[in-house]
């Protein structure tokens, strides 16, 4: 299996120096990592934590893709935040680089912060939930330079609510919106275990989200671990095989050159 989301010491966010990531990724078994640090542009309270110097990071993937040639396939990845406003720049950072993966998500609703809580003040469950899933929507109408979205619904590891659970059937109208976008741009989704670490008992999207992107017609599906520590490489991922078979899918999808290359699921 491909880890196609994994977090190095560029992300302001991560301490996670890349030889100890692959190092780890070749000891479980992982066929093949891919790097996608952030790029947020105009994060609230910004203090240039997701910004990255790219042409170093594009220097050093492509120095440490030589080095573990034939041990481990290592992909030079982004993971970018999009916002209405800051569409403009994050093209430019896409079309400098020979990215072989763009990963598309939304930490950022309303120029309010999911991660700290920020959005989800004063507002019910309900309101939060929607209004996030509204801007996804939003984003994939108006951004279509990226190959998987991430954690489709990321609003749940942050709520701060007691049941932090997000029903495809509360929601199945703005879900199915959302989905059939993905899949009429020819884009994927990712199944994301980060949500195992935030307690949520499930990965992201759960289940019943990943089964009806199947039913609609999906067919790139990657497996990911958001991992910024080495121990979360490859989190998971037999329970994630498993869920996305059932769902329907034989192949997963990781990608080269921004190109899917799908391996069927044993």
């Amino acid at each position: 299996m491909f880890d196609c989301h994994v977090h190095s010491n560029f992300s302001g966010d991560s301490d996670m120096n890349c030889i100890d990531a692959l190092n780890t990724a070749i000891n479980i078994g992982i066929q093949g990592v891919s790097f996608t640090d952030h790029l947020d542009y105009d994060y609230p309270d910004y203090d240039d934590v997701f910004m990255i110097d790219f042409d170093k990071y594009s220097e050093t993937m492509d120095l440490i893709k030589s080095d573990f040639n034939g041990r481990i396939k290592v992909f030079k990845g982004i993971e970018v935040g999009i916002q209405p406003q800051v569409i403009d720049s994050t093209l430019e950072v896409l079309n400098s680089y020979n990215f072989d993966i763009v990963i598309a998500s939304v930490h950022i609703v309303d120029k309010l912060d999911l991660h700290n809580g920020d959005f989800c003040k004063s507002k019910s469950k309900t309101e939060s939930y929607t209004r996030y899933l509204q801007e996804v929507l939003q984003t994939l109408k108006s951004f279509d330079n990226f190959d998987i979205f991430g954690h489709l619904d990321l609003i749940r590891r942050y709520g701060c609510y007691d049941n932090r659970i997000l029903e495809y059937s509360d929601y199945s109208d703005l879900i199915d919106s959302i989905l059939k976008q993905i899949i009429a741009k020819g884009k994927g989704i990712e199944v994301n275990t980060s949500g195992f670490r935030y307690n949520l008992a499930s990965p992201m999207p759960d289940f019943e989200i990943v089964k009806r992107y199947r039913e609609l017609g999906g067919e790139i599906i990657s497996t990911s671990s958001d991992a910024h520590t080495p121990e979360h490489i490859g989190y998971k991922f037999d329970y994630i095989k498993e869920m996305i078979s059932k769902a329907g899918f034989a192949y997963t999808s990781h990608f080269e050159q921004r190109k899917p290359v799908f391996t069927k699921i044993d």
